[in-house]
């Protein structure tokens, strides 16, 4: 049996490659805040409970306050109003978020791995298809006819990218993905198992049965797109499926043929879109809401976790209930009904 070992620290070295040690100056370089008066050398990353003296760790909410009376860490990410309270073993880096800044420190201890230019001999890359020099392309990669894969791409294992199918600058497709009728922007990212550009779920039912909808959209992806593991995205039947730059969408997401979602939106797991849905920027979709075609979302709205969406929802609205409805509305109700029950059912 394999002997398991864990540290305090973040960053298994089995798993993830790591740069350093660094001295505190750099770190606070690195989060663009004030160098610390005093000088010490950092090693990695860790959480408040777990740090050392070699670590950097961080405080992104004051919930999290007892915690940070008792770390041990070298140095602490934190907003001017909790500098006080880190330990006076700690330094107290000041930032103006420490979630940000967290994100820029583990940067630096652990950069994203380089493109390792070259095509793994098992690949198979139609004769006509365009794949830059600088691009990675893992084993039992198939790139279909007249394909582009832009520049240091990275194609992880037994991943499939279809005929015509573009790939931007900078994209990271992970083992197993599937990409056809699609157009990718620069720096998309497709976690293991995700499927673009199939056949949406179109059919019109005659005498004898389910007609099958011809689906001649394409999927559009645009930049600093990343996409979860196993979560599927149509192509349209007469339109396009468009994914808005810089969107999150979590694993095992379903977006149906003719979606568009616009940019900066946040998809969380088992969510499903319905054909032809519309969202608008910076739209937030909690864990198994879904959402009924033609439905059009306003900008910043907020869909709570298991919401059943069955009409447009104004910009700015948080939603929440099936089917979904103002949270003060919806909340107004749930009251109600426990007074109800309190009174053996009894309305007032």
């Amino acid at each position: 049996m394999a002997v398991i070992t864990t540290s305090a620290g973040m960053g298994d070295p089995r798993f993830f490659a790591a740069t350093g040690p660094h001295a505190l100056a750099a770190v606070a370089q690195a989060v663009g805040c004030a160098p610390p008066s005093r000088v010490a050398v950092l090693t990695g990353l860790a959480g408040l409970e777990n740090a050392g003296p070699e670590h950097v760790s961080f405080l992104g909410s004051k919930r999290l306050a007892a915690q940070l009376d008792r770390t041990r860490a070298g140095a602490v990410l934190v907003r001017t109003e909790m500098a006080s309270r880190v330990p006076d073993g700690s330094a107290a880096l000041v930032v103006t978020d420490p979630f940000v800044a967290w994100a820029q420190v583990a940067a630096l201890f652990h950069a994203a791995p380089e493109v390792v230019a070259g095509v793994h001999p098992t690949a198979v890359i139609a004769a006509d298809a365009a794949v830059d020099a600088s691009a990675q392309i893992g084993p039992h990669v198939v790139i279909g006819a007249r394909a582009e894969i832009g520049a240091r791409c990275r194609v992880g294992a037994g991943a499939v990218i279809g005929d015509g199918v573009v790939l931007g600058a900078d994209c990271r497709i992970h083992a197993h993905v599937s990409i056809s009728h699609a157009v990718l922007g620069a720096r998309v990212t497709l976690f293991p198992g995700a499927r673009v550009g199939q056949e949406g779920f179109g059919f019109t039912l005659t005498e004898r049965g389910f007609l099958t909808t011809p689906q001649l959209g394409i999927v559009v992806i645009g930049d600093d797109v990343e996409i979860g593991a196993n979560t599927t995205i149509d192509r349209g039947a007469m339109g396009d499926t468009v994914i808005g730059d810089g969107t999150r969408i979590d694993n095992l997401v379903q977006i149906g043929h003719a979606v568009r979602i616009g940019r900066y939106c946040a998809i969380s797991g088992h969510v499903g879109l319905s054909g032809s849905c519309v969202l608008d920027d910076y739209v937030t979709i909690g864990g198994q809401a879904g959402l009924a075609d033609h439905v059009h979302v306003g900008a910043r709205a907020q869909i709570g976790a298991k919401a059943g969406v069955m009409s447009d929802v104004a910009a700015g609205v948080a939603v929440l209930g099936a089917p979904a409805q103002p949270v003060r509305e919806f909340f107004r109700e749930i009251a109600t009904l426990r007074r109800l029950t309190r009174r053996g059912g009894k309305a007032e």
